[in-house]
């Protein structure tokens, strides 16, 4: 496999060594050439420097590509940086970022997950923190691609992400303010996003820069399955029967909507020229209207009109999903210049909050415990979580002038998330015949509690062998404690006052009447479970060697390493294996046996996962050439993964966890360039492959179910088994035209497009799994640009291409059983996450003051 894979370098090194042959190379200075183009600067190294001078493989999006593009999210900004994929789910839940196609989970639904997919850093200035943040008053996004864990730490197997929004300016005064409506094709009304920025400075040293945008987002997916009364209306009438429908149902047009608010609020003080302070608030609320989905692909062999059926634009669901979510940060950036060095301190304190409810009949029905006998069974979820974390880095970083460099720091944080779910079934327990039924119908009630605390020193040290020569070596130690569990006893006595219980997941209807729920801040106060605490502690390196092989072609080679810390699956440990009784949620050991046969022992570890790691080595090459004109940058890599955390299920409930495989590897290349064709026409381009393969067998891999009915099935991975989740291929081009006016006003006209390969769900499309389709998208926009003002008119989707950008479940779902009367009920599990229809909008910005 490396074999191959330095094979595959030296091909690549050999034709870099060509590019640059005196024959074409032109020896003229590097920094008068690049600066023909906005090459953005960046801080990825620590060390400010354009993207052409850093030996590493980054991609930096400035204000100026995020204006002209009309880039409002991460999920748009991605499409245009190689190596890198999103798996964008709408608003309402967590998005995925895969980099380098490092990612074993199959495409879910993403419910409670704010981690971005764990694999993949985000950082807002100094500060980690997890967030889809709307691009608004940005300096740039910086995407580092391969594992940065010698300055990044946890969290950074494939790439971490910067955003760097604009500071406090001393020199300015100034108000900007903008607005943009636009309109998807399958939309019922209007859709605003309007907000300002200003910056104020107050002598000298001493600034104040805040914006804000309010985002009313109208949606495009209807909802015309609703149950008028939960527990009462049938979910599943005779659907050739217009009154029966009537008399269930009720529609809900455009239910993605989003109503967002999000800002920051920022004061710089430089009391002396060598101290710069920034503090920080920054904020984002969001309240979803439901998923952005479509249940088209919940089809049934057979059904008739009377059936359950969805259009490409229609959300199955039987109740409302909303959710809401609010991100909060206060951050203090503090740069000292002490002469020889920089001194940074990076303090940060947030708090993330969502507060949700889903439909849980798709779920509860495929358990097979006769919910669907009921006719008029409905349920749903109500779920909280809230995380909160502080984060101090303190950095020294040489600026003497000299051949030696270096960077030393330390890092700690600590974070603590909790959370509880409800699930109710209005009218069932009258039903089933409980005694003494609930009057709320809850009939589940989970909690979740964990704190992790991470602390670590690293440094780097760089030394200049010769005027074209680099080396540099850098090292992390960390170490990480992971508090879970709960000893819930003093809410929920186990009866043995000897036996504490761990017990986190309990069924109301089975308790007293006098049974309550506790809130998020009694369960902080629970004692973790000491036996699913975790620890751990390790060291990662990072070679690299730069080589300036001209002023205008610079080498580098780069070996990285990055991990990503374990945690517990929040699920209470099983008992012993009793053949008379039926064994409800809970998580098993390895080695445990969970049924009758020889054969039915516990593969893994279903309580808890461990820590997983990446190796990187990687080749690439920055050039500039026709006078800096022209811009290629490319680079070659191989990844290898340890221990990679793995999406798997539990033998008892088939609930879903992680779990540690074996091993597994990415290699690939990734282009970028630009082209300054005239002075009027600018042309952009990205291309990525990436091949990433399981390299051990993993024993019961993948879920399934075995129809008819939804018993677990277990599936092995196998060697070479494609990793799901992102695209082999995908490719990005933007262009530009601008017009000058005589009254020295401009015409500009761009276009880009945006095309992916299929993306498998699972590994190797194992399990019945069903690909998600290769597309693209095409976007134009028309600019009228004046000194201090600019009106856009802009068609995004221009072709109306019908995105999936994710699919849930397989068709195996696709099942119809019977409540008490021999009357149909679908599962509805397999779905399909949507993307943008066609959209078109005006956009405009005006500024005052300097």
């Amino acid at each position: 496999m490396k074999t191959s894979w330095l094979l595959g370098a030296s091909v690549f090194a050999l034709g870099a060594g060509g590019l640059a042959s005196p024959a074409m190379a032109q020896e003229t200075d590097g920094e008068d050439e690049v600066a023909r183009q906005d090459v953005v600067t960046v801080t990825a190294t620590r060390r400010a420097g354009t993207v052409q001078d850093v030996p590493i493989n980054v991609a930096a999006v400035g204000a100026a590509q995020i204006e002209e593009q009309g880039l409002d999210e991460l999920s748009d900004l991605i499409a245009f940086v190689p190596g890198i994929n999103i798996v964008d789910r709408g608003a309402r839940q967590g998005n995925p970022i895969i980099v380098r196609g490092l990612n074993a989970d199959p495409i879910g639904s993403g419910d409670g997950d704010n981690s971005g997919g764990g694999t993949v850093a985000t950082y807002l200035g100094e500060v980690p923190l997890f967030i889809d943040l709307k691009l608004n008053d940005m300096e740039r996004v910086e995407v580092l691609l391969g594992p940065q864990g010698t300055l990044y730490g946890a969290g950074t197997l494939a790439g971490a992400i910067r955003y760097i929004p604009v500071k406090p300016q001393f020199d300015e005064t100034m108000l900007e303010a903008r607005t943009d409506i636009y309109q998807y094709s399958e939309a019922d009304s209007l859709s605003y996003d309007t907000g300002f920025t200003f910056n104020h400075s107050i002598g000298d040293r001493f600034a104040i820069r805040g914006s804000i945008d309010y985002l009313d987002d109208s949606g495009f997916v209807d909802q015309p399955y609703l149950l008028r009364e939960i527990g009462v209306s049938n979910p599943d009438p005779d659907f050739s029967d217009p009154a029966a429908v009537s008399a269930n149902l009720r529609s809900a047009e455009d239910i993605d909507t989003e109503e967002s608010v999000s800002g920051r609020f920022a004061a710089r003080w430089m009391p002396v020229d060598w101290i710069d302070g920034t503090l920080t608030y920054y904020f984002q609320d969001v309240d979803v209207g439901g998923r952005r989905i479509s249940s088209q692909r919940a089809t049934y062999p057979g059904a008739g009109p009377e059936i359950f059926s969805a259009g490409a634009f229609e959300n199955g669901k039987r109740v409302p999903e909303p959710n809401e979510i609010s991100n909060e940060l206060l951050a203090l950036e503090v740069v000292a210049d002490l002469g020889f060095a920089e001194l940074t301190s990076a303090t940060g304190f947030s708090k993330f909050e969502d507060d949700g409810q889903r439909d849980q009949n798709d779920l509860l029905v495929s358990l097979e415990y006769s919910y669907e006998l009921f006719p008029a069974f409905g349920s749903f979820t109500h779920e909280v979580g809230e995380t909160e974390t502080f984060t101090q880095e303190l950095r020294l970083v040489s600026t003497t002038d000299s051949r030696f460099n270096w960077i030393v720091g330390g890092f700690y944080s600590q974070q603590e998330s909790v959370a509880t779910s409800k699930e109710f079934t209005p009218g069932y327990p009258d039903y089933a015949g409980f005694v003494t039924p609930r009057p709320d119908a809850l009939e589940y009630f989970s909690i979740g509690h964990n704190e992790l605390t991470e602390s670590a020193l690293f440094g780097e040290v760089g030394y200049e062998f010769t005027d074209k020569l680099t080396v540099t070596v850098g090292g992390r130690y960390y170490e990480y404690e992971l508090l879970d569990g709960a000893i819930t006893e003093r809410y929920y006595p186990s009866g043995d006052p000897d036996e504490p219980n761990t017990t986190t997941v309990f069924f109301p209807l089975f308790e007293p009447l006098d049974f309550e729920s506790i809130s998020l801040d009694q369960i902080k106060g629970l004692p973790y479970d000491p036996f699913l605490t975790q620890e751990d502690d390790g060291f990662l390196y990072k070679f690299n060697v730069a080589y300036d092989v001209t002023d205008d072609f610079l080498a580098y080679f780069t070996v990285s390493e990055g991990y990503r810390t374990g945690a517990s699956n929040g699920i209470g440990a099983c008992g012993a294996f009793d053949p008379t009784a039926n064994q409800g949620a809970c998580a098993l050991a390895p080695g445990q046996q969970y049924g009758p046969n020889p054969e039915d022992i516990a593969q893994f570890d279903e309580r808890q996962f461990g820590p997983d790691k990446t190796r990187n080595y990687e080749i690439g090459a920055k050039t500039a050439w026709l006078g800096g004109d022209l811009i290629l940058n490319g680079a070659v890599f191989y990844v290898e993964w340890t221990d990679p955390q793995v999406a798997s299920a539990t033998v008892n409930a088939n609930i879903p966890i992680t779990v540690n495989a074996a091993g597994a590897e990415s290699k690939g290349v990734e282009l970028q360039g630009s082209w300054r064709v005239t002075d009027q026409f600018n042309l952009r381009g990205t291309y990525s492959y990436a091949k990433t393969e399981l390299t051990e067998d993993v024993p019961f891999l993948i879920r399934t179910i075995t129809p008819p009915g939804f018993d677990t099935a277990f599936e092995d991975g196998e060697v070479g088994d494609r990793l799901p989740g992102s695209p082999e291929s995908q490719f990005s081009v933007f262009g530009k035209y601008e017009v000058p006016l005589e009254n020295g006003n401009s015409l500009l006209f761009d276009a880009s497009y945006a095309w992916q390969d299929d993306v498998l769900t699972r590994t190797g499309g194992r399990g019945s799994s069903v690909s998600i389709p290769s597309y693209g998208v095409a976007n134009a926009k028309a600019t009228y640009q004046a000194e201090d003002w600019s009106v856009s008119f802009y068609v995004n989707n221009l072709f109306d291409e019908y995105i999936e950008t994710g699919i849930v479940g397989t068709p195996l779902s696709n099942q119809i059983v019977s409540d008490e009367n021999g009357d149909p009920v679908t599962v509805r599990t397999h779905y399909a996450t949507l993307g943008p229809p066609r959209t078109i909008g005006v956009r405009a910005k005006i500024r005052f003051g300097s």
